[in-house]
């Protein structure tokens, strides 16, 4: 499979969904620009899904990615959880709130989502790619037959077996300089933290699917080093945080553009999983020693939203989930078409 070409792609290119904070907008200027541009749908449900796929539909006729998040269903524990919201209080306190009086499940897996799979259907992406795990058979076999190219996010070889017997076409390799959430199958096995260079380069010598390189690229010579590599394009994501068409508010910015820029740290603090972000007071809190075991994901998510927006209110943004992969000091303030262009002129030169 030739992937540009089956996708009509100009640039070897793809805008990382980032839930919470890529847009419509986002993807819709990054797909007419000639890349792939994506929309999250992991952290929203059916509804906000239809309206965001409309929106995005009515600003491209380009092909454009979908991403479902398919992490296991949480357990509630209450003990457990009572103790991480307990050792939160005091932060709670200190900007005038107190801490929620329970954790929530505050959004669904795609894992046996009928009403999030019929939404993707009743869209007819041509991509749609899977963060966290992989879906079961019925609905690959859904969207196959709706001549959806699915995606999968890997972070080790063995993942990228799971994901070709289960059906996935391409794999999205995801170094561990990558911010945001890991894409990891099991956040609670044994991680190797493979960089982006070393599991790109892994897979591509597997040579049994094609290869997406993502994690700290941040620039033309890091797309022309991911296709060195083997990769067929590279995926991108803190560099489309700074564009003016992505969600971040103006702390995140300003700290993206900052000196805070040159230190991301991983932290199950903020959500119950691993995530790269900007080092902050929330990171800070989750590097403490003696602090209580953090819940599942996404319940723990609820109070670590519910914290940033106590402390926002008083003034207070480093308590936010400023995800940013290692290469964050690269980034470069632009809209999203101008910096595809850059990006594609940067690679021509390299």
């Amino acid at each position: 499979m030739d992937f540009l070409a089956r996708l009509g792609l100009a640039v070897p290119l793809i805008q990382a969904p980032m839930a919470g904070t890529s847009t419509p907008a986002l993807a819709a200027q990054v797909c007419n620009a000639g890349a792939l541009g994506s929309l999250a749908l992991g952290a929203i449900g059916p509804d906000e899904a239809r309206r965001q796929i409309a929106d995005l539909k009515s600003r491209t006729d380009r092909p454009f990615n979908l991403n479902l998040f398919v992490h296991a269903t949480p357990q509630a524990d209450p003990a457990g959880e009572r103790a991480w919201l307990d050792a939160l209080a005091p932060l709670f306190r200190e900007h005038g709130a107190e801490p929620p009086a329970a954790l929530e499940t505050i959004y669904d897996s795609f894992a046996g989502n009928a009403a999030m799979l019929e939404v993707v259907l009743e869209a007819k992406p041509a991509v749609v790619s899977f963060h966290f795990g992989l879906p079961g058979p019925e609905a690959i076999a859904a969207l196959k037959a709706a001549d959806c190219l699915l995606l999968g996010s890997v972070t080790s070889l063995a993942e990228a077996e799971m994901s070709l017997a289960a059906g996935i076409d391409v794999l999205v390799a995801q170094g561990w300089e990558a911010g945001g959430h890991r894409g990891v199958f099991d956040p609670d096995a044994r991680d190797d933290r493979l960089g982006t260079l070393a599991l790109t380069r892994l897979l591509a010598d597997w040579g049994k699917l094609p290869v997406i390189a993502a994690g700290g690229i941040m620039d033309g010579a890091g797309i022309r080093a991911a296709l060195d590599l083997g990769a067929v394009a590279a995926q991108l994501g803190t560099a489309f945080i700074a564009c003016p068409e992505s969600n971040a508010d103006a702390a995140y910015r300003a700290l993206l553009a900052s000196d805070a820029a040159r230190r991301t740290v991983m932290t199950r603090a903020i959500s119950g999983r691993p995530a790269r972000c900007l080092a902050n007071r929330f990171t800070e809190f989750g590097e403490r020693p003696g602090i209580p075991p953090v819940p599942a994901y996404p319940r723990t998510y609820l109070a670590g939203k519910a914290l940033n927006a106590a402390a926002k209110a008083r003034g207070e943004p480093l308590y936010g989930a400023q995800w940013a992969g290692q290469g964050a000091p690269l980034s470069r303030p632009m809209p999203a078409a101008e910096l595809v262009a850059q990006l594609a002129a940067e690679l021509s030169l390299t």
